[in-house]
């Protein structure tokens, strides 16, 4: 019975980690803002910060209207 082998001649793959990478295009900062804007507005309503945060603009609009 005779082993496959692969040979010397071929060469080792590397991991893909240790590849290097195609360069990913950069995306637009407005993509990202309406990727994480809707789970900052759902953060903010599930544990409270909407009526924190408009108690602080109330407050903000006092100082300047005083």
């Amino acid at each position: 019975m005779a082993a496959h082998h692969s040979g010397s001649t071929s060469r080792r793959r590397r991991p893909a980690f240790t590849q290097p990478q195609a360069a990913e295009p950069t995306r637009h900062p407005a993509v990202a803002l309406a990727m994480a804007l809707p789970c900052a507005v759902l953060l903010a309503v599930l544990f409270g910060g909407w009526e924190q945060m408009a108690n602080q603009a109330q407050a903000v609009a006092e100082l300047l209207g005083h």
